[in-house]
């Protein structure tokens, strides 16, 4: 695994156990609603891990960008198809999604590097 996968990965591991330690009860609902949102249901877990991603990038929240992208690539989202994610957010997000739209890029290629979890 790449070292900005594994940062990224161990980050958030870390913080989200610190937060649970004292979260209150809405916080863990959110986190729960959160979790149980992205499981198969009408739609099955790749495409919304693909709408989430999109969502996003449009949103340019860097760190959902990264955690979206694990998971389309656990999904088994292909490079193809990742292009056609980008190009949406892109089209979506207009410009100003451009720089997130690179730094995805970097993330996506360290996670082909890597096994699927």
């Amino acid at each position: 695994m790449g070292k900005l996968v594994e940062e990224f990965n161990g980050y958030r591991e870390k913080m989200n156990d610190r937060i649970m330690e004292t979260a209150n009860t809405n916080i863990k609902r959110f986190f729960a609603l959160d979790t149980t949102s992205y499981a198969d249901g009408a739609l099955d877990v790749k495409t919304k891990e693909m709408l989430g991603l999109v969502a996003s990038m449009v949103l340019r929240c860097d760190d959902c960008i990264k955690y979206h992208l694990g998971k389309c690539h656990d999904a088994g989202v292909n490079s193809e198809e990742m292009n056609e994610i980008f190009m949406i957010a892109n089209l979506v997000g207009g410009s100003i999604v451009i720089p997130h739209y690179r730094r995805a890029v970097e993330y996506w290629d360290e996670l082909l590097l890597s096994p699927k979890s």
